[in-house]
């Protein structure tokens, strides 16, 4: 066997948990590496098994029971601190998608709201309210005829003379 090997048995046989085997029992003799913690192993569990653990004070449980009643209350509320942000934030996101609704449709509704749409005439043209609003629409470019008009003048009075 090898120290590693010998070294996970050595905790139960210090207990007294384990039995010496002969190939064990040679290679402990052998190896003064593992013989040395063997020893240092069992002087530990001597020491443990004679130590006595103090008794408890008599007012022990009573104080124990209080302090396991005010860390339940504390892990209570820090349950509500924790659900508590993101609730918040939920609220105030539905909130803000809400308004948001709102306002776009409040929108839209006071567009048709009372008002009717409104209407678009279409006018033929040749008709006097056709060719008004073609004047109106072509206002710079019948404002450059009048130059034609003076010659179409100028044409006639040197035609009549």
């Amino acid at each position: 066997m090898t120290c590693n090997e010998i070294r996970e048995l050595m905790p139960d046989l210090a207990a007294g948990l384990g039995s010496m085997t002969p190939e064990l029992n040679t290679h402990i003799q052998s190896c003064d590496g593992c013989a040395g913690k063997l020893a240092e192993l069992q002087q530990t569990m001597a020491l443990l098994d004679e130590w006595q653990s103090p008794e408890p004070s008599p007012y022990f449980d009573v104080r124990l029971r209080a302090r396991l009643r005010e860390e339940m209350a504390k892990a209570n509320q820090v349950w509500f601190r924790w659900i508590r942000k993101p609730a918040l934030a939920l609220a105030l996101s539905v909130l803000l998608v809400m308004s948001v609704t709102l306002l776009h449709l409040r929108t839209h509704t006071k567009e048709f709201a009372g008002n009717e749409p409104p209407m678009v005439l279409t006018v033929e043209p040749g008709t006097a309210v056709g060719d008004l609003q073609a004047l109106d629409k072509n206002n710079e470019l019948y404002s450059d005829f009048d130059v034609l008009d003076d010659l179409q003048v100028q044409a006639d009075v040197n035609a009549n003379p």
